[in-house]
């Protein structure tokens, strides 16, 4: 198994391997998100991603742009610790951070074949999907695992410490 602090790669290094990959005729597939307590629907993007390509790059928010988008009480756990996390499951190969509030640059530079979310996002307002679909690429929204999320797991623990 790959040491995770291996597949951690910045903008530039993504590109490069992205490069060398796409040369070899291989697809790449790509996903983001501020991963800030991995869960099972997390997983299973990682999964579905991986199985429609041969490699998988998940961007990953900084705690910055976390904070941009989510307030100033995120995120829960830092970057390094998120993309150690991230980098751990089997399905991901590459782990990009990424500062700005979407990854499209990020999306522009690794030209992915495949860009995948979760069904809660409608085709149109996927960040980068005109990139992709302009190079023949596919999109793929993947059912949500009820009844988690991110959130949900902060409120619940919240709950828990307020009884």
């Amino acid at each position: 198994m790959r040491d995770p602090q291996d597949k951690i790669v910045d903008p530039e290094k993504a590109y490069i391997i992205s490069e060398k990959i796409r040369s070899e005729g291989k697809k790449i597939a790509f996903t983001n998100g501020c991963f800030d307590i991995l869960h099972a629907g997390h997983v299973k993007t990682f999964l579905e991603a991986k199985k429609n390509a041969d490699f998988l790059f998940v961007g990953i928010n900084t705690d910055q742009s976390v904070r941009r988008l989510k307030g100033i009480r995120r995120p829960i756990i830092p970057l390094e610790m998120r993309q150690v996390v991230v980098a751990a499951c089997e399905a991901v190969d590459y782990v990009v951070p990424f500062s700005e509030d979407t990854p499209y640059s990020l999306i522009s530079q690794i030209q992915p074949d495949v860009l995948v979310k979760g069904e809660d996002w409608e085709e149109s307002s996927i960040v980068g999907a005109d990139i992709v679909k302009k190079r023949g690429g596919k999109i793929i929204r993947v059912k949500l695992v009820q009844g988690i999320s991110t959130s949900e797991i902060i409120r619940k623990i919240l709950n828990v410490y307020r009884e």
